[in-house]
């Protein structure tokens, strides 16, 4: 089980740079970039909350679980 980061979907959706959603949410463009590619390990609710404000998104616009697949 793991959880995807499908922030770059709703990015484009939004026609909007990592670099702006950053200035605009108060965090580098660099940890926009870890996150996009989902090599973090958590995220503060505070950042999520600013994320969706800025996007006008909810919290599983931009997260999806995804299980594991029992035969493989």
């Amino acid at each position: 089980m793991r959880i995807v980061v499908t922030l770059d979907v709703m990015l484009a959706r939004r026609k909007m740079r990592s670099k702006q959603l950053a200035e605009l949410i108060g965090i580098t463009e660099q940890n926009v970039s870890l996150l996009k590619s989902g090599k973090v390990k958590g995220v503060r609710f505070e950042t999520l909350a600013r994320i969706c404000d800025v996007l006008d998104c909810q919290p599983g616009d931009i997260l999806e679980f995804e299980k594991d697949d029992p035969e493989g």
